[in-house]
């Protein structure tokens, strides 16, 4: 097709399209909005069009007049419909119908999206009016001024005197963490907690595994009922630590994620299956409670407390490498790990990346972090008594003798 064929057809379309929408909330009589259908099809070929015509001064005054008609609008209607959607897309069609020139495809896409918007008013304003909650709100914009306000601006190279603390990467680890947490509670919030706790272990786990499985043994003790459920629960959580322990190394280094690739997998489906079988058993009992929903997107404290400890971790395992060689290297490590299995295997992955550990060195540092972990998850896990411990603590011996095996 001719490209100025295709630029019009698209940028018509585009008209057509958000116009119907608008045609339909007008309203009637003379208290109608003023722009619909017609209005928009042709402020989008006035975009191409002038667009078309190669000539700058004639794109301006198209767009000139486009914002003053959209002023005129806006004061016709403002009285019944104090609102500045239908002005808002008008100035964007004819936006999208000039991008329709040199870029049609993403111009077309760009329409239904603002189409898609339009259509979703009533579901959109319940959900920011009677769904989200002020804490909500200001946790999504926490994360994203974390993740495109402080990062971009963070130094790219290590501040400290012993070449180990990299603020980029620390940031950048802590915002992974932070969006992780946001997409388990997103994901519990969509899916509702009347599927029970070995649901609530597994979402529950993105935030933090060993405060989920000292949740858990907490309730079962509390109502004995829900044992089998709730050892679902807690031994579910860990496969999240999978889960993020892959995508922590993945942004800290490549390399050391693929030579642990066989043995995380290992750990991931061994904690998977057997999680999997309380889980079918609680189901078939009919004994699963349904879980509370936490009222935070995420924990600050949580994403702080692992930039300090990815800090202090990755100093202490350079510090004793330096005075202890790799043995130091590898008992700090492992102190880190009782503490938190991400953020010490994120600090070795750190050193191995900018060669100031050896992969090999830090490939057994991370497997010895696993199981320093998973000894402090059985810690807690006597939090919820005896029946609860003996029946939870396979299912994470299990999964971190498989890694320990495969190393």
């Amino acid at each position: 097709m001719n490209p100025a064929i295709l630029s019009i057809a698209v940028a018509l379309g585009i008209g057509l399209l958000i116009g119907l929408e608008r045609e339909r909330r007008k309203g009637e009589g003379p208290e109608r909005a003023a722009a619909g259908v017609r209005t928009f099809a042709i402020t989008a070929l006035t975009g191409v069009l002038a667009t078309l015509s190669e000539s700058t001064v004639v794109l301006a005054i198209a767009g000139a007049g486009v914002v003053a008609l959209t002023t005129v609008s806006y004061l016709h209607s403002r009285e019944g419909d104090p609102g500045l959607t239908t002005e808002a897309a008008l100035l964007a069609t004819f936006v999208m119908g000039a991008l329709a020139v040199p870029h049609p495809l993403l111009a077309a896409g760009a329409g239904v999206a603002i189409a898609l918007l339009l259509t979703s008013r009533s579901a959109l304003h319940g959900f920011a009016r009677r769904e989200l909650s002020q804490r909500e709100v200001s946790d999504g914009i926490m994360l994203a001024a974390a993740a495109l306000i402080v990062l971009p601006v963070l130094p790219d190279h290590p501040i400290d005197p012993w070449g180990a603390i990299n603020p980029q990467l620390v940031w950048r680890l802590t915002v992974l963490v932070m969006a992780i947490m946001a997409a388990g509670y997103v994901l519990q919030r969509l899916v509702g907690a009347r599927w029970g706790l070995p649901l609530a272990g597994l979402l529950g786990g993105f935030a933090s595994s060993t405060a989920t499985i000292a949740s858990m043994g907490q309730r079962a003790r509390q109502d004995p009922s829900v044992l089998p459920s709730a050892v679902a629960g807690a031994t579910l959580s860990s496969v999240p630590t999978v889960v993020q322990l892959s995508l922590v190394l993945t942004v800290a280094d490549l390399a050391t994620l693929q030579t642990l690739a066989v043995p995380l997998a290992a750990m991931g489906l061994v904690g998977a299956i057997y999680g999997g079988l309380f889980t079918f058993r609680a189901v078939a009992a009919e004994r699963g409670e349904t879980a509370q929903i936490s009222g935070r997107a995420f924990s600050p404290g949580t994403a702080l407390l692992f930039a300090g400890l990815f800090c202090f971790i990755a100093v202490l395992v350079v510090l004793m490498q330096r005075a202890f060689g790799d043995a130091g290297a590898l008992a700090g490590a492992v102190t880190g790990g009782f503490l938190d299995a991400h953020s010490s295997a994120a600090s070795v992955a750190g050193l191995a990346a900018q060669n100031l550990l050896p992969r090999a060195v830090a490939g057994n540092a991370i497997g010895l972090i696993l199981t320093a972990n998973t000894m402090s998850k059985l810690v807690f896990a006597r939090v919820g008594g005896r029946a609860f411990f003996w029946r939870v603590a396979p299912g994470l011996a299990l999964p971190g003798g498989s890694t320990s095996n495969e190393l």
